[in-house]
């Protein structure tokens, strides 16, 4: 007895120094808190063999026992989850994971502090130091095994999704790790309970186990570093970074990517990397693809850039920026950085811009096409307002302001002109005869044979009904003698069909013309006076001419 408390005692004072030593030299994290709680549940089991052995008080020591059990059951909830954290060191369990993971241990905890009926230990004589297990025991002993076998399961997938050698030989240590803490306890099992009755019984064998698996885990733990803070929080800091990252040695293997990076890209730590495989997971323009690929074929000490798409149906969209940097180190290239940067809300925003800038264009557009009809309409306006509807020719109105200029500046510079005044002879009875829509046409007509008679710089206007102005920039009296005849000529030999098989109509037409080519130094205080004056003569002529027979010019 003294031998197998002695023992039970040293293994849990060392367990304790193992304890106190991870607790001091670490920082408290939670991967640190999760195996102080696994190494929290070692050391319950040599305690309370300790205390079973230190009393002769039988519900002392069935206390201690259940003490011992407790820990015992619990140790493998708090191997599943340690377990879960060395696989995956961002891993976070949520409150229906971790319910779902102590159950099985806490109702096996319960059952043995419980014992219904001795269904977990009885006492021989009395006494706790020689007694029976029952079937809560092996109830017991199968929720470990499930644990352990869980356990086991999670490491021997991780070992074979792992490529790099150092994460497999961590992985390989956690093992060998579960099989010695599992192989003691059996041991113990077989030996002191199955066979207690034909062999004697041999201390310690559990608590030596877990010293061993700890022991074990501690030089692991150290020589893998994981558990090591500076690792953990360059984990930690690349999982919260909003940019997927990639982190790739020289041969393209990637050593390391954070959570950043879509599970749909076909990357797993510690293979190689194909840059052609993980572009076609993407919606990128093809000749954008084909110069990236290029670039990082050939020139993989230059960074290099490109869009990409993640197409989760028509209307939804996912832009990332796909950025490609070298890791030098003193001149030499180490690796590699592949960086994905979400930018569908910029893009978002591009796309609106560029819609509304369509936008924008259309409605300028539509703007310059109404400038351009209501240009055209103040065209059609301004002529409407300077011409005379049924002729084509300019108004009276449009005449004035232009001899109101053009006068004044033949005075200036002693330039000759002419006006002509004439009007169709006999019209009323033109109308009488054949009625105003011949009398409309006989006046159209006229005035298209006068117009096509003159010089591209003299002016025609309707000055009032069946009468006409004519104005001769330029223009000496000979000239104006001979440009009068012509118009007289063309006018009187203009035949103007009126339709119905009627013959056509041919009208002439009485003229008067002012000549001012000998001007003396004439200054005008009023052109517009100066104007009635010009066309009370020239309208004096025109009478005249139709005094003395019509059809004739008559000059002053």
């Amino acid at each position: 007895m003294e031998l197998m408390t002695g023992l039970d005692l040293s293994l849990f004072l060392f367990l304790f120094a193992i304890f106190i030593y991870v607790f001091a030299t670490n920082i408290i994290t939670t991967q640190h808190k999760v195996y102080l709680l696994f190494h929290f549940f070692m050391m319950i089991w040599p305690l309370g063999q300790v205390g079973v052995h230190l009393t002769d008080q039988p519900h002392l020591q069935i206390f201690y026992i259940n003490t011992s059990f407790v820990g015992l059951s619990m140790l493998g909830f708090g191997w599943l989850l340690f377990t879960k954290f060395l696989v995956n060191v961002t891993y976070r369990p949520s409150r229906r994971a971790l319910i779902c993971m102590v159950l099985p241990s806490l109702l096996v905890s319960i059952g043995v502090v419980w014992n219904p009926w001795n269904a977990f230990v009885s006492t021989l004589d009395g006494s706790y130091e020689e007694r029976i297990y029952g079937p809560i025991l092996w109830v017991m002993v199968a929720v470990l095994l499930s644990y352990y076998v869980y356990s086991l399961r999670i490491l021997f997938k991780a070992y074979g999704s792992r490529k790099l050698p150092q994460d497999r030989a961590r992985i390989a240590n956690a093992i060998t790790g579960i099989i010695i803490i599992v192989a003691f306890p059996m041991l113990d099992l077989l030996l002191n309970v199955v066979l207690a009755p034909w062999l004697p019984v041999i201390p310690g064998l559990t608590s030596l186990g877990i010293v061993l698996s700890d022991l074990y885990f501690v030089f692991s733990l150290k020589k893998h570093r994981s558990l090591d803070l500076v690792k953990i929080a360059q984990q930690d800091v690349m999982d919260t970074l909003s940019v997927g990252m990639i982190v790739l040695d020289e041969h393209d293997h990637v050593i390391e990517m954070n959570q950043g990076v879509s599970p749909r890209m076909p990357i797993s730590v510690g293979e190689t990397l194909n840059m052609e495989d993980l572009l076609s997971c993407f919606s990128i323009d093809p000749e954008s693809k084909e110069a990236f690929l290029h670039a990082y074929r050939t020139s993989p000490s230059q960074r290099i850039q490109t869009e990409i798409a993640i197409e989760y149906d028509e209307m939804l969209k996912q832009y990332f920026t796909l950025h490609v940097g070298p890791i030098i180190v003193n001149g030499r290239r180490i690796g590699k950085t592949v960086t994905f940067q979400d930018i569908s809300e910029l893009k978002c925003h591009i796309l609106k811009s560029q819609e509304q800038y369509s936008s924008m264009q259309e409605r300028n557009r539509a703007l310059i096409y109404m400038q351009d009809e209501l240009f055209q309409a103040n065209r059609k306006l301004e002529q409407m307002a300077i011409t005379d509807s049924l002729t084509g020719c300019y108004n009276r109105r449009f005449l004035m302001q232009q001899l109101e200029h053009e006068v004044l500046t033949n005075i200036r510079y002693k330039i000759p002109f002419a006006l002509l005044l004439f009007d169709i002879d006999l019209f009323k009875i033109v109308n009488d005869t054949y009625g105003h829509v011949v009398g409309d046409e006989v006046i159209r007509r006229t005035a298209d044979a006068v117009r096509h008679s003159l010089r591209r710089t003299d002016i025609l206007a309707r000055y009032g009904g069946e009468e006409f102005t004519v104005y001769l920039p330029h223009t000496n009296k000979e000239q104006a003698e001979m440009l009068a005849q012509r118009i007289r000529e063309v006018v009187e030999n203009n035949e103007i069909p009126i339709g119905r098989g009627r013959a056509p109509v041919s009208v002439t037409i009485s003229m008067g013309m002012l000549v001012v080519d000998e001007q003396s130094d004439l200054h005008l205080d009023d052109v517009k006076s100066y104007l009635r004056d010009l066309f009370a003569k020239v309208d004096s002529a025109l009478y005249k001419a139709k005094d003395n027979g019509r059809n004739r010019v008559v000059n002053l």
